[in-house]
């Protein structure tokens, strides 16, 4: 099984932001693959289905970006409403992080739509991953990075990531989010070496 999690902001105002390509991924696969992501279980809204013969998890924290591993990885107390105790998607799954979890995040390092593909790596100032690397313990787990654009320079860094794309970036955004996809498919086959030889480069490479 392999757990994939998009990183995101739950409240409607952040729908389309630069810090919700995370969520817009995982939307995407949950059309391709018809997996129903609508279950709200440890904090997130998840979804269980098939990709590449392969069984999955598709979940979209609801713990605001800051706070995604305690969503990912917590062991939370109890639901308020009944009681019932909680555990984190990777404790309830049984799932080892450093191979079947993969994590796809916002990255301004990167041009927009563009991606690169890791099987560790540090946080990069991405408070998201941050904490999921808190709340695991380790920097080894598979991620997707989208690039949203170098923030401007004077910009407030909080401002441009919570911003929206420009028309011109939004054609550029799709065919990452199209990219990131068809690169899901390939690491759950099996083939995460080949996605990154594929997607590891700057379109205007012509490689």
């Amino acid at each position: 099984m392999l757990v994939i999690v998009g990183l995101g902001n739950p409240d409607d105002k952040y729908q389309g932001t630069r810090h919700n390509v995370g969520f817009d991924v995982i939307d995407l696969l949950a059309e391709k693959y018809n997996i129903a992501v609508d279950t709200k279980k440890h904090r997130a809204y998840i979804g269980k289905g098939i990709i590449g013969g392969q069984k999955v998890i598709l979940a979209k924290p609801q713990t605001y970006m800051n706070l995604s591993g305690e969503s990912v990885r917590q062991v939370l107390d109890f639901y308020k409403a009944s009681g019932e105790s909680v555990r984190s998607l990777v404790d309830y799954y049984k799932v080892d992080p450093e191979t079947e979890l993969l994590i796809i995040f916002d990255d301004i390092s990167l041009d927009v739509g563009q991606l690169r593909i890791r099987k560790k790596g540090s946080a990069g100032g991405h408070n998201g991953i941050k904490n999921i690397i808190a709340n695991l313990g380790t920097s080894v787990f598979q991620r997707i990075k989208v690039g949203v654009g170098e923030k401007p320079k004077g910009y407030d860094l909080a401002d441009y990531v919570l911003g929206r794309f420009s028309k011109e970036e939004r054609e550029l955004i799709k065919e990452g989010f199209e990219c990131a996809a068809e690169a899901v498919a390939m690491i759950t086959a099996g083939e995460i070496d080949q996605a990154m030889n594929k997607y590891n480069r700057k379109r205007k490479d012509n490689e």
